[in-house]
Parts: structure tokens; C-alpha cells; sequence
């Protein structure tokens, strides 16, 4: 049986082509003037042209990760942003009109508290629950998955996570211990008592507390909504559509956490390719999904556990790279376009990951390299990054516009270039970012 994602399908192209045709045309979209709606479709044509590298823009897109620096810049804490949606709308709208990059950010990092409350969320503190009401929210590792239900999670990811992992990381959703193997409900004289706990304690309060959330969550994305139409509708895309992970990073991140993953490597070696492996079409079945509902190609997949120092680089190449790699590739065949967020260093991981065709990825880096970036996966791929954000939190004018006007020369010589910070940009100062956008968007002409 032929191994599944390994190459490019016949139709990818063509699937690829049409994905950004739709996302190009604005149908369904109230733009404010025609004006807008030209800009709309000539911001998108930018980020196709860069994307494909089948020709030199006519300038360099200018996408900086904002993260929650809209929130600073207009005084709104993570807490009332949290508790208070409105906040985020207003926010986000300030930042844009004020700085005007190429695509707009949706504020959709800013989840909602009542959301995590009424969960019973354990996986870590959050604004004003456990931490200071400036700061967002933060991870506690714990190893979740067991190591002995490697197993269980292999043979049904979907059971395990109903059964097993949801009752762990929300009190409010313990009683899904008792959700029915669903299977089985092909038989017509077992459905009755499959569907008898959904009835009584503990599965019905837990799913009363699943009603009660998404109905929180409902008001939380209609403002996100609201604030993604707004954008569109004055002319600005947004950037990512869809989000997904390395499968090694689901099972590193919060099922074992850091410390037993990193165990796992050397004492179960076989059960964590195994998983990988059975994360790998579920993981591109969640990014596809996404994209195609917002109707926009370029899906987001922050790598966590791949940089530089992190693993080996005989470890990358056996337990990181090859089934992100089949993500990638099952993602291209749909015609989505992988936007991978290198966060650390990648520069000893950049021959191994260029081993992807030509126009279909996006690589953001943030310390990697930015002239070995160039010189390998830019080859392939469109690179995109990694202007510090220490030096928009404490540079100086001229030393941001030396910084922006060296990384333009490097990476954005012949296309294939996206301008960017390496990372979002908290703690920046305003006056820095104005400078740095204002830069770019003058120096990073072609022609």
C-alpha cells in the first residue's frame, strides 16, 4: 500500500489556484468603497505572488505579527479584553487604522475567561485568574497522557480524548468518562443504552456546562467576526485562515509536556512515532477544515518543540520532521498553504526542512538567519520574518530602519519575501512599530 503524503497530488495546483481565487474575490464581503475592494484583491494578489514565486511582486507585503500589542496600544488589560469582548473589537480596530499594515490580525488569541471558568480549564492560570490582569494566560505542564495509555491513544484518538483527556483538563467535563463508544451505535438494540447516559449524572451536567460555555464562546466570535469583516471590508485581509500543529508537538505540549516527552524519546521511542503517526491525518483534517470555512488558503502551525537545541538534530529528522512533513504535504494536496512559525532558532534545521516543493509553504522565522534562510528553504519557499522585538521595545529610529533595510536586502531580494516581526509584538514601543512599518512599506518596492 503507497505510503499517503509523501508527494504532491496531480490536482494540488489547481486546488491551490482555486482556494485563492475565493479568497481573492470578496463574495460576501460589504467593502466600504470599490476603492477597498481593489486593495483587498491587490493585498491578496501580494501574498499569492510571494506564496508561488512564480514572479517578483510589485512590493514586499507588510504582515508584523501584532499578538496583544493592539491591547497595550489601546490600554485595554488581558482581563477586561477576557471578560469584556467589546474591548477587543475596539482595540483591534484602533491598531490597524492607526498603523495600516498588509493584513489585519482578528484579536483571535484573546480568548474568552467565562469560557475557561465555566470548563473548569487546568491547564494553567489566566488574567486575573492566577495571574497579574495584564498578562494573557500561561501553560503548567503536566503529562496528561499517561505513559502506559500510549496505547489507547493510538488504537482511538477520538475516544481518548472524550473519555480521557477532557475530563483531565476541565473539571466542568468530568462526567465525559461516560461517553459511549460510539461505534456501536450501528446496532439498533444497543442504542438505547448508548444513549441512556446522556440522561443522567455525571454525562448530562457536563454537557449542560458544554451548552453553557459555547454559548459564551458564540458571543465571543461574533465580536472576532465583527472585527474580521471590519478589516476586509476597509480592504485589509486576514493573513491565516486555519490553524493546526506538528503532530509531535500535540502529543509534547500538553498531553506528556516537556520533561516526559523528551523521557519518551529514549524509553518508548516506538509509541511516540506511533502516535505521531496516528496524530498526522487528524491534524490535517483540523487545518483544512478551518480554512475552508474562513474561506482563506494560508494555515497557521506554531512549531514549539523543533528549534535549535531543543532535540538533536538526528532526533528532529527522526521524531519532528517526518510527519510534519506529511502535514505539510497533506495540507498541499488540499490546496491549503502551510504557514509554519519557526519560534526560536532554526538555523541547524534548515537544509533538513527545505525538503518541501516549490510555492506551496510559508516559513516565519523568528532568530533564525535570515541570509542561511534565504540561501536554503527561500529556494523553495516563501520566508517570512524576523525583525527583534527588543529592538521595537528599546531600539531607536535609525537603528530600526538600518535593521528593516539590511533583513529587505537579504530576504526579500527577488521575491519570495515577507516583512515581519519574528515574533508578536508585546511590550513594543509605539512609536518604534509606526517606524518600522512606515520603513518597510517604502523601501520594499521592487522595480
Amino acid at each position: 500500500m503507497k505510503e499517503r503524503w509523501i508527494e504532491i497530488a496531480a490536482d494540488a495546483d489547481e486546488k491551490q489556484e482555486a482556494f485563492f481565487e475565493r479568497a481573492m474575490s470578496g463574495e460576501g464581503i460589504s467593502f466600504e468603497s470599490e476603492e477597498a475592494k481593489a486593495a483587498f484583491r491587490e493585498r491578496r494578489s501580494l501574498i499569492k505572488d510571494v506564496v508561488q514565486m512564480k514572479k517578483v511582486p510589485k512590493r514586499i507585503p507588510i504582515c508584523p505579527s501584532a499578538g496583544s500589542f493592539p491591547l497595550e496600544y489601546a490600554g485595554v488589560t488581558w482581563k477586561e479584553a477576557m471578560y469584556n469582548h467589546e474591548t477587543i473589537f475596539t482595540a483591534y480596530e484602533k491598531y490597524q487604522n492607526d498603523f495600516g499594515s498588509d493584513t489585519s490580525n482578528n484579536g483571535g488569541e484573546i480568548v474568552s475567561g467565562r469560557t475557561l471558568e465555566i470548563l473548569g480549564l487546568k491547564l494553567g492560570p489566566w488574567a486575573g485568574q492566577g495571574l497579574p490582569d495584564d498578562k494573557g494566560y500561561q501553560y503548567v505542564e503536566e503529562a496528561f497522557l499517561k505513559a502506559d495509555e500510549y496505547q489507547d491513544l493510538i488504537d482511538d484518538p477520538t475516544g481518548w480524548f472524550l473519555n480521557v483527556y477532557f475530563p483531565r483538563i476541565f473539571s466542568g467535563l468530568e462526567g465525559f468518562t461516560d461517553f459511549p463508544i460510539a461505534p456501536l451505535i450501528h446496532e439498533i438494540p444497543v442504542i438505547p443504552v448508548l444513549t441512556i447516559p446522556f440522561a443522567v449524572a455525571p454525562l448530562a451536567s457536563s454537557i449542560e456546562r458544554l451548552l453553557e460555555a459555547s454559548k459564551d464562546s458564540l458571543a465571543w466570535s461574533e465580536v472576532i467576526d465583527r472585527i474580521v469583516e471590519s478589516q476586509i471590508g476597509k480592504g485589509y485581509p486576514i493573513l491565516e485562515g486555519g490553524f493546526t500543529k506538528a503532530p509531535f508537538d500535540v502529543l509534547g505540549d500538553t498531553l506528556r509536556g516537556t520533561k516526559e516527552i523528551m523521557m519518551d524519546l529514549f524509553r518508548r521511542p516506538g509509541e511516540v512515532l506511533e502516535a505521531c503517526e496516528r496524530l498526522t491525518p487528524i491534524m490535517i483534517k483540523a487545518g483544512v477544515k478551518l480554512c475552508v470555512e474562513s474561506k482563506n488558503p494560508v494555515c497557521f502551525i506554531p512549531l514549539h518543540k523543533g528549534a535549535d537545541g531543543f532535540i538533536s538534530d538526528e532526533q528532529f529528522r527522526t521524531f519532528y520532521w517526518p510527519t510534519l512533513r506529511k502535514l505539510v504535504i497533506g495540507l498541499i494536496n488540499q490546496g491549503v498553504v502551510p504557514l509554519l512559525f519557526a519560534e526560536g532558532g532554526y538555523n541547524s534545521r534548515l537544509k533538513i526542512i527545505s525538503d518541501l516543493p516549490r510555492g506551496r509553504v510559508i516559513w516565519h522565522f523568528d532568530r533564525t538567519d535570515m541570509k542561511q534562510a534565504k540561501e536554503t528553504v527561500g529556494q523553495n519557499s516563501c520566508i517570512m520574518g524576523n525583525v527583534p522585538v527588543s529592538l521595537l521595545h528599546a531600539g531607536t529610529p535609525d537603528s530600526i530602519k538600518q535593521y528593516c533595510r539590511g533583513l529587505i536586502d537579504v530576504a526579500g531580494k527577488d521575491g519570495g519575501y515577507i516583512f515581519s516581526t519574528g515574533a508578536g509584538m508585546e511590550s513594543s514601543n509605539p512609536e518604534n512599530v509606526k517606524v518600522m512599518i512606515d520603513f518597510a512599506k517604502a523601501y520594499g518596492v521592487y522595480g
